[in-house]
């Protein structure tokens, strides 16, 4: 079953049980879904990678916002949108621990030869699409920082 249907059952069963909060972020995700896949030269099918990354970006905003919230000691705003991040992390798979991704970040430095900062980029890169929707992109940065300082 693709991750839009596993959206829409979970969007059907918060509307029986009335869990507005689940409702607001359900409904965000197929807001976001349905944008990916109405702009032009689009696919009417997206593919697993996108369908992560749309999920990602979702939970990432919430996660700022949250922050921000927190920050201007507002808990009853940052709340809502972390409970929302919650929800929406369900359909992601299970995020790689910091161990696990600094393993791949050491065995892609080696495989590049990257010898300093002025690698990242391309270290990143690699990493990047290696772990996609395993790892945050912040996550994986500081990683790779720290290993080519």
């Amino acid at each position: 079953m693709s991750l839009q249907q596993d959206v829409m059952t979970a969007l059907k069963d918060a509307m029986k049980s009335k869990d507005q909060t689940a409702l607001t972020a359900l409904r965000a995700v197929k807001s976001a879904i349905l944008l990916v896949q109405t702009e032009s030269g689009a696919k009417a099918e997206l593919t697993e990678e996108q369908e992560l990354k749309i999920l990602q970006k979702q939970v990432k905003q919430r996660k700022d916002s949250a922050a921000v919230y927190i920050e201007q000691g507002r808990q009853d705003l940052a709340a809502p949108e972390l409970a929302e991040a919650e929800i929406i992390a369900r359909f992601l798979p299970d995020a790689l621990s910091e161990e696990e991704i600094e393993k791949v970040v050491v065995a892609t430095i080696a495989n590049v030869g990257a010898q300093g900062m002025k690698d990242m980029g391309k270290v990143m890169g690699i990493v990047s699409k290696e772990l996609a929707g395993k790892a945050d992109g912040k996550t994986i940065s500081t990683i790779v920082k720290a290993k080519l300082t």
